[in-house]
C-alpha cells in the first residue's frame, strides 16, 4: 500500500484533497438560494456561476484522475442558469469522488488530461487542489461564511502558484497575468492562505459590493 503524505511533501507523491473537498462541499451545502445571483471574488462569475463551475471542475478533474475521456467541453464553464436541482448534495457527491479518484496512486502514473491540457498526473493533483482550495475561498468569502481552510494543502497551493512567473508581454516586459488572475500583492509576513489568495488574483479582503 503506498503511503499518502500531506500535500505539502513532495508534489509527485500522493496528495490528500479530502481535508480541501470536505470544506469546499460544507460551503456549498450553506449558501442560501437567495446568495446565488449574487458577485464573487471572481469578477465573471456569480456564486451561482462559480457553483456550475465547481460542479465540472470535480467531474473533469476525477476523470483525469482515473484517466477517462470525459464527454461534452474540455473546460469547466461557470453558467448558473443550468444549476441541476439538488446541486448541494451533487458538490457534495462529486468532491467526494475527487478526493476519493486522487487517492489512488495510479492517477499519479503517467500524463493525464484535464480542461484540454495535459500534465503529468501530479502536477495535475496539485491543479485540481488549487482549483479547490482558491474556489473554496471565494465562495465562501462571497456568501459571509467562515473558511476553515486545510493549513498543508494551503502551503502546497501558494508553492504551487508562487512557481508560475507572468509571461512576457510583447514589450519584453512582465505582462499582468497569473495562474488566476494578475497578482495582488500581499505582504510576506501576511497569513499563508491570505498569500495563496493573493497569488491568484484576489484582493484577501474582498468583501460583496
Amino acid at each position: 500500500m503506498s503511503p499518502t503524505v500531506r500535500p505539502g511533501q513532495h508534489a509527485m507523491e500522493i496528495l490528500d484533497l479530502r481535508p480541501a473537498c470536505t470544506t469546499l462541499a460544507r460551503v456549498v451545502g450553506s449558501i442560501r438560494d437567495d446568495q446565488l445571483a449574487g458577485p464573487t471574488p471572481c469578477p465573471a462569475y456569480t456564486v451561482a456561476d462559480l457553483v456550475d463551475h465547481v460542479l465540472g471542475l470535480a467531474l473533469a478533474f476525477t476523470a483525469a484522475a482515473r484517466k477517462e475521456e470525459l464527454a461534452g467541453p474540455a473546460d469547466p464553464s461557470g453558467d448558473g442558469t443550468r444549476l441541476p436541482d439538488g446541486w448541494r448534495d451533487l458538490a457534495a457527491e462529486r468532491l467526494d469522488a475527487l478526493a476519493t479518484a486522487w487517492a489512488d496512486p495510479a492517477a499519479y502514473d503517467g500524463l493525464t488530461t484535464a480542461g484540454g491540457v495535459e500534465l503529468p498526473g501530479g502536477v495535475t493533483a496539485l491543479v485540481a487542489l488549487d482549483e479547490v482550495v482558491v474556489h473554496g475561498w471565494d465562495l465562501a468569502r462571497a456568501t459571509g461564511q467562515e473558511y476553515d481552510a486545510d493549513p498543508d494543502a494551503v502551503a502546497a497551493c501558494l508553492e504551487f502558484a508562487a512557481s508560475f512567473e507572468p509571461p512576457a508581454d510583447d514589450t519584453g516586459g512582465a505582462a499582468d497575468t497569473g495562474l488566476f488572475g494578475p497578482p495582488v500583492p500581499v505582504p510576506d509576513d501576511a497569513p499563508v492562505l491570505d498569500r495563496l489568495v493573493g497569488a491568484t488574483g484576489r484582493h484577501p479582503h474582498w468583501v460583496p459590493a
